[in-house]
């Protein structure tokens, strides 16, 4: 117990955190770590958590909202930085950590190994395989930029297609710089893409994505993998011209055609109205000429044909003759025809006297009264014979009859019922006396039995059985199962064992915020 006496001075828990806390943003006010980044954590309200790490200790960041809009590369996981920034603590849960202000790559070499990386994962995935690439439309009517509109990028374009070839040029405003520029241009490329054909806003039949010359922190948002799917997955021709010609990005492979510079891309997308136009005059006058001496060919053709044709007197007089011949025949046929069917017809109506028909209709009538005299025959002869079928059948159908067979029935029934209860109990026995020899077999084959001699099951923590000695470590938890029950034991190496640590201590730890890695130093 504290001497009462004491004169050491005493702090409160906030006292003694906040003079820690000042000390440390005094002595590192300002310092740079350069480091791997490990753990990052984006929470709704904008700032980044993450953590600086080398081989042997782990340190948290954190980058407010306000800084983290203005970084020129968004950090991910195992890029190695260099962090600008100062030392202080979080009180709340006794820790320290560093407060960022400015990120950047350790060297070109690590932005580019990451981009390699990346380059990999993509090209596994079929994003820059050739088969995807579209055909560009050879004279566009519409064409859609995705750029910076303020920039002279987006007026080389506008100049270069003018002179070339003026068509409805669309932009798609975007920052082609900085946090949020690979959001921006993805959502461009498919926002270009959801345009309907014939809407209010024409849908481009061809997309450039464009921006100047820079350093590759500059122009690292075109390296972004939402902008290479986006690009990849456009159904619209997208034509890639970002920097210059040295310059190369991701979206570069993505795209379904690279352009050296954007002026060189309005190039590609549209041809030269001069140089087609004179081409149209061209073979339009190549046609003119080509058609009249068609036309001058066949009139040759036409006429030497002509000339070797015989004269239409010629021609005609034949078939003429044979008119004149087969018209004289006509008459003389005409008369011959109509004598022989008036002779026919003559020969018809004498057949068809008013004695003749009543005669046929006679005889039919007599025809039907026989047949209708042998059907009442016939019906009452099926009649008969069918009342004689029914009485056979209702004289064996009588009441005493019914219950014969009934009794007989039921002494067959209960017959077959005791047959089944005696089949029934010997199967069951049978089953009985089986079911008993497995439940023996599988008491003798269970490690039940030699827990019961004296033997135990050692587990670890997952509770898989251990085999050997050396998978034991020295301080790992183990469960010893005997025959009657299992308890958690603590295996024990050659090392002395140490003592539990005090309850205060464990909750002292509960408190700062959980476990740190083997290799992250203490402050205690």
């Amino acid at each position: 117990m504290a001497d009462p006496q004491s004169n050491v001075a005493e702090f409160s828990v906030s006292e003694i955190s906040f003079s820690i806390k000042k000390t440390m943003e005094d002595a590192f006010g300002y310092v740079r770590v350069r480091g791997e980044l490990g753990r990052i954590s984006r929470p709704g309200s904008g700032h980044i958590y993450l953590d600086l790490k080398d081989d042997r200790s782990v340190l948290s960041g954190v980058i407010w909202k306000g800084a983290a809009s203005k970084l020129k590369i968004q950090p991910e996981q195992g890029l190695e930085v260099i962090a600008t920034g100062k030392i202080t603590t979080f009180p709340g849960q006794s820790k320290y950590q560093m407060v960022i202000d400015a990120l950047e790559p350790a060297g070109a070499g690590a932005l580019m190994a990451l981009l390699e990386e990346r380059k990999k994962k993509l090209a596994a995935e079929g994003l820059f395989a050739a088969e995807r690439k579209k055909q560009l439309p050879g004279m566009p009517r519409v064409i859609g930029v995705v750029t910076s509109p303020t920039g002279a990028v987006i007026r080389d374009i506008l100049h270069r297609i003018g002179d070339r070839f003026p068509l409805h040029v669309l932009v798609w405003p975007v920052r082609v710089q900085g946090e949020t520029s690979g959001a921006e241009v993805a959502n461009g490329i498919r926002g270009f893409n959801a345009l309907q054909p014939g809407g209010d806003i024409p849908r481009p039949d061809l997309i450039i994505v464009a921006r100047g010359g820079g350093s590759i922190e500059d122009l690292w948002g075109f390296n972004d993998e939402a902008v290479v799917r986006a690009a990849a997955a456009s159904d619209i021709p997208l034509i890639s011209a970002v920097g210059h010609e040295t310059d190369w990005t991701l979206i570069d492979l993505a795209a379904d055609l690279r352009a050296p510079t954007p002026t060189g891309a309005a190039e590609i997308a549209v041809p030269v109205k001069a140089d087609l136009m004179a081409t149209v005059d061209d073979l339009s006058r190549r046609l003119a000429s080509g058609l009249n001496r068609l036309i001058s060919n066949r009139r040759t053709e036409l006429r030497a044909a002509g000339a070797a044709l015989p004269a239409s007197r010629d021609l005609l007089a034949l078939p003429r003759q044979r008119f004149d011949t087969a018209a004289g025949s006509l008459e003389r046929a005409l008369i011959v025809n109509t004598r022989s069917h008036r002779s026919a017809f003559d020969g018809i109506s004498a057949r068809l006297s008013p004695i003749v028909l009543s005669r046929g209709i006679g005889l039919a009538k007599d025809r039907l009264t026989t047949l209708d005299d042998r059907q009442i025959r016939a019906l009452r002869v099926a009649v008969q014979s069918r009342r004689q079928a029914h009485d056979a059948i209702a004289a064996r159908l009588t009441p005493d009859r019914l219950r014969h067979q009934s009794a007989l029935g039921r002494e067959r029934l209960a017959a077959l019922s005791e047959r089944m209860n005696r089949a029934y109990g010997n199967r069951l026995q049978t089953e009985k006396a089986r079911l008993h020899g497995l439940e023996k077999l599988l008491n003798s084959l269970s490690y039940k039995e030699v827990l019961s001699r004296g033997y135990a099951v050692i587990r670890d923590e997952s509770g898989d059985p251990m085999r050997s000695v050396a998978s034991v470590a020295s301080g790992a938890r183990i469960s010893v199962e005997l025959s009657d029950g299992s308890f958690d034991a603590m295996a024990l190496g050659d090392e002395a064992v140490q003592p539990p640590k005090p309850k205060s201590a464990a909750k002292l730890k509960k408190s700062s915020g959980g476990s740190k890695p083997a290799s992250q130093g203490s402050l205690f």
